[in-house]
């Protein structure tokens, strides 16, 4: 067995027991067996229309067509509602319809007849806490206390912007309280409740993060994410039961399936992807699929031939039904059973114009010999890739793999001869290969049999656009001897050990070009040529699969399932285990009687989720097994090993004390003056608020949550209808909805304020608008846009740990605080830091500016072919040992890596003012002639004139908006707000037949 933790459970040694239970006093109150306050958790569920008010109901995202809700909206006489996008059905007005009409960007679908719709879910929210107060009354108290959940929903960006607008988009929406009606309750006027927001959907997005938060009254909740995904390989029958499409759903966990069972790595497009799959279990044709990253999951027996053809060019040993390699994507899974491949592609009509979803599993190169897939985990050009390393008759090349809106091609690199003819070489074959999408570079691990039968490892690198390939690096053969450093230089003049050196895969991180190959060794490298051997990793084991963040960190996982962490940026490797600090950790654990844990558990694997590190475990407990998704406390195993190595016993009088050393160099780290993030994160948000009911408890009915549905809709519809290259009088997509309506805003406060709206729902129009002005918080935003030599500011405010000043020439900190910032790329993107010592607090204030050099990206569409980057900020001499105690648990300190994209942004647009350009052309030709058929929306003009267009740069992020002048703006230049727009200057007339104001300007 390979376990996850100690078995049978370990017992504290008396020279360690003082300083472990001084661990346990010193631990958060969030640690402890009593806690004096109750801690509560976010719990949200995904409901169909039919299962709404249903206690134990819990669906799956598999229905993506849209509802009408046309027969509540008809009750609205008096609301400020379009009436012309109202479409009056007969009886059948609440049947599933109109399968083609979604919501989204790019593209937009059309119906006949406009109408309102609704989602086909609804998010259902309550929460737990601990302590024996049962979920209900807690819910019931929450509610009198005035608690309101606020559900934040961010659409995740397509992969082929070819066809879809690339926005970042996000929806806040206010949850509904909503009583079921599952039972009759006398003796309290609210029994069983829940609140209900709409789940909205929208093309070109099947992956939605879900943050659940408070709106600050009643219990205190700290705030929690969710994912909710659509799962594109599910179906639902004429019964209305779910069924895979991809084979049998099992639904018992058999212990051979993962008892003695090694872990393996979970690969999948990173942001991408909604359905994960995860293969290994032995001897069957077997997965696991998660379209929750394993809050749940489902074990199916998957539908393929499992075929096994063995030649003279494809030598099997054995044949096995097992699944070794398993890579998921947006919208196809991969998979390996011995030397053939597959794939399956779901069925997601909000990617695809018309349904791509595979019927059955395809074989896909079945006459080549498949030893490996290779993932690329990063989408580029509006495409994802999987690449396939080849044996026998095909040794020493490379199908590259390209899946473009579920579409699956193989191509053969190098294309015109294999590598083993381009290194001059008679024997070699491919160990591992990494996609590096932003030079369009095909990096191989290549094995040579050398004439006396020894083996050597180089690094290989390939142009797909020159169909060039060039050795970068020849691996030493031998493991160097660091004597006693952390890390090593590889010059050549160094000195080696006799362990071999065994290269077994490489990874790279195309944010900081971070390159590391490993096997029995760990080897990084900034610019793919010189290397740095990090000499902490034991030269004993061997690693099986790394787990990388991309957000600056990363786990290993070794063959006897040992898992270290690495911070980037730092040459330390720490073992979280097995280690001192996971003893203590279990042992507090079963103190807490933690269900998480338990004596015979093997881990699956280890993936990261929201830059924390989360392990797959198969638990036996009385004889009963379990998966579980657990936490790695990385934090708090780094935090019990530093202190485990830091602690001293001393004596005082009769008695020993313990004193304990810190190594991190402040005691306070704080991020201030960051600016308003919109700017930078190009984050569309919009907010929306449930209807105003006049139920006396404040419950919605089943009607006014459709009208919610429809409310939604309609917002993120005028959202949709705001891409196009002409702009609007008023720079903002609600424009429009409530153009005609504001004046009769008194009157419908007046109806509500008497309570004589029809159908008893108040629509409030302040309810429903696009926020502009969002305020920073106290971290570095999660990625950063940099465009035409745009900065990013902020200030680091660091006390140190030992008061006291030096007085001299300058004034300096005793414990001196020095501030690094490392960029990936210099020549792109530089920073400047200034220093203020603050004498009389014992700190030192650094700002921050992170600035574009104009030198790495010209024009382009907004969004697109954006260059990765990043920037990342260190305390020197603080890795691994600073720790933040929050509500949330620890977090680490001093390591601020934030992905930087260099290129323009998305969310801006170059658009044609419709408006002046009308009356500009009126004033100066003395007349104006409109189309014969007259369309508000696309004016003619007439040929004989001269046509004087006029045109806007937009930012639909910030409601910026000014007039183009055909160079870029200087940067002092004012830019106006909701189209108060600037006057243009006269343009350069030309001659046009007709201009209409649907026709595409030019992109900038």
């Amino acid at each position: 067995m390979f376990p996850a933790g100690p078995a049978p459970w370990p017992r504290l040694r008396v020279q360690r027991a003082l300083w472990a239970l001084l661990v346990v006093l010193l631990a958060p109150w969030r640690l402890r067996a009593i806690q004096e306050t109750q801690e509560c958790t976010w719990q949200v569920v995904l409901n169909n229309l039919e299962s709404v008010g249903k206690n134990d109901a819990i669906d799956h995202f598999v229905d993506q067509e849209l509802y009408t809700v046309d027969k509540v909206f008809d009750l609205l006489v008096d609301a400020p509602i379009d009436r012309d996008e109202v479409r009056r059905l007969g009886a059948a007005e609440w049947e599933r319809s109109w399968s083609c009409t979604l919501l989204g960007s790019g593209r937009l679908l059309t119906i006949s007849l406009q109408t309102y719709l609704g989602f086909p879910y609804y998010l259902k929210i309550n929460y737990s806490c601990t302590g024996d107060v049962s979920s209900e009354a807690l819910v019931r108290k929450g509610h009198l206390t005035g608690l309101k959940p606020v559900v934040l929903v961010t659409f995740q960006s397509p992969v082929n912007f070819h066809r879809w607008k690339i926005e970042q988009l996000q929806i806040q929406m206010e949850a509904a309280p909503f009583r079921s009606p599952a039972e009759r309750c006398d003796a309290e006027e609210v029994c069983l409740m829940s609140w209900y927001t709409p789940m909205p959907i929208k093309n070109g997005s099947v992956v939605m993060r879900v943050d659940v938060s408070s709106n600050g009254l009643g219990p205190f909740i700290p705030n929690k994410r969710f994912r909710v995904n659509i799962n594109g390989f599910l179906e639902r029958q004429r019964d209305h039961e779910l069924q895979f499409t991809v084979g049998n759903e099992l639904f018992h966990l058999i212990p051979r399936y993962f008892v003695n069972v090694p872990s393996r790595p979970l690969w999948y497009t990173v942001d991408q992807t909604p359905v994960l799959i995860l293969g290994g279990i032995p001897e069957e044709k077997t997965v696991l699929l998660t379209d929750t990253n394993f809050k749940d999951f489902f074990l199916v027996e998957l539908s393929i031939d499992s075929c096994w053809v063995g030649s003279f060019y494809c030598p099997q040993a054995s044949f096995t039904a097992t699944i070794y390699d398993a890579i998921a994507t947006e919208s196809t899974l991969f998979i390996r059973q011995n030397q053939l491949i597959y794939y399956f592609t779901g069925a997601y009509t909000t990617l695809y114009e018309s349904n791509h979803g595979s019927e059955r599993w395809v074989r896909v190169l079945a006459n080549e010999c498949i030893k490996r897939l290779c993932p690329v985990h990063f989408h580029s050009n509006g495409s994802e890739y999987v690449m396939a390393l080849t044996t026998g008759k095909n040794e020493g090349y490379v199908h590259f793999g390209t899946i473009t809106d579920g579409l699956v091609s193989f191509k053969l690199l190098p294309r015109n001869r294999s590598v083993c003819s381009a290194i001059l070489v008679v024997n070699c074959s491919i160990t591992w290969a990494v996609f590096v999408a932003g030079d369009y570079n095909l990096l191989m691990l290549v094995e040579i049999v050398g004439p006396t039968s020894s083996k050597y490892f180089q690094v290989v690198s390939y142009d797909l656009v020159n169909d060039h390939l060039v050795v970068l690096y020849t691996i030493p053969e031998f493991i160097p001897d660091a004597r006693g450093l952390e890390f090593l230089m590889i010059l050549g003049t160094e000195s080696y050990t006799k362990f071999p050196m065994v290269p077994k895969g490489m990874s790279y991180n195309p944010y900081n070009n971070l390159l590391l190959i490993w096997g029995n060794f760990l080897l990084q490298s900034f610019n793919s040529e010189n290397f740095i051997y990090l000499a902490d990793f034991p030269k004993e084991l061997s690693i099986k699969y790394l787990v990388n963040s991309f957000q600056g960190d990363m786990a290993i996982v070794t063959e006897n399932e040992e898992i270290w962490y690495l911070l980037e940026g730092s040459y330390q490797v720490y073992q979280l285990f097995p280690s001192k600090a996971w003893e203590v950790y279990i042992n507090l654990q079963v103190l807490q009687q933690s269900s998480l844990y338990a004596t015979n558990e093997t881990m699956v694997t280890l993936f990261y989720e929201d830059k924390k590190l989360y392990q797959l475990v198969y638990l036996i407990d009385n004889q009963q097994g379990r998966l579980v998704k657990r936490l790695m406390p990385v934090e708090q195993l780094l935090m019990y090993q530093q202190i485990s190595d830091g602690y001293v016993l001393e004596r005082q009088g009769s008695h020993l004390t313990l004193s304990f050393s810190n190594f991190c160099p402040f005691t306070v780290m704080r991020l201030r003056e960051l600016p308003s993030p919109q700017i930078y994160t190009r984050q569309e948000r919009y907010r929306a608020q449930p209807p105003r009911v006049w139920e006396p408890w404040g419950f919605h009915s089943e009607n006014s949550l459709a009208v919610y549905q429809g409310l939604v809709y309609y917002l993120l519809k005028l959202h949709s209808k705001y891409d196009k290259p002409y702009a609007d009088p008023v720079h903002d997509s609600t424009w429009r909805w409530w153009k005609n309506k504001k004046q009769d805003q008194d009157y419908y406060f007046y109806l509500a304020s008497n309570w004589r709206n029809a159908g008893s729902v108040h629509v409030d129009m302040t309810s429903y608008e696009k926020i502009y002005d969002l305020k920073a918080e106290n971290e570095l935003p999660e990625r950063i846009f940099l465009d035409k030599g745009t900065s990013y500011n902020f200030s680091v405010f660091l006390t140190a740990r030992k008061p006291g000043i030096q007085h001299g020439p300058s004034f300096q900190v005793l414990n001196p605080l020095d501030l690094a910032v490392v960029l990936a790329d210099p020549d792109c993107i530089e920073a400047v830091v200034k220093e203020k010592v603050l004498v009389n607090r014992n700190s030192v204030l650094f700002w921050v500016t992170l600035s574009d050099k104009r030198s790495c990206f010209d024009q382009g569409i907004s969004g697109h072919h954006l260059m990765k980057t990043s920037m990342l900020v260190k305390v020197l001499g603080s890795s691994g040992h600073c720790f933040q105690n929050t509500n949330q648990g620890l977090r680490m300190q001093s390591n601020l890596m934030v992905p930087v994209l260099i290129g323009c942004p998305p969310g801006k647009r170059l658009a044609l003012d419709i408006t002046y350009t009308l009356q500009y052309n009126r004033v100066q030709n003395k007349h104006y002639f409109d189309c014969v058929k007259v369309d508000p929306e696309m004016p003619c003009f007439l040929f004989r004139d001269i046509f004087y267009p006029f045109f806007l740069i937009q930012d639909l992020v910030t409601g910026d908006s000014g007039s183009f002048q055909g160079r870029p703006p200087p940067a002092a230049q004012p830019q106006t707000k909701l189209g108060l727009q600037a006057p243009p200057t006269r343009p350069r007339p030309r001659r046009s037949s007709q201009a209409s104001a649907n026709s595409s300007p030019p992109v900038a």
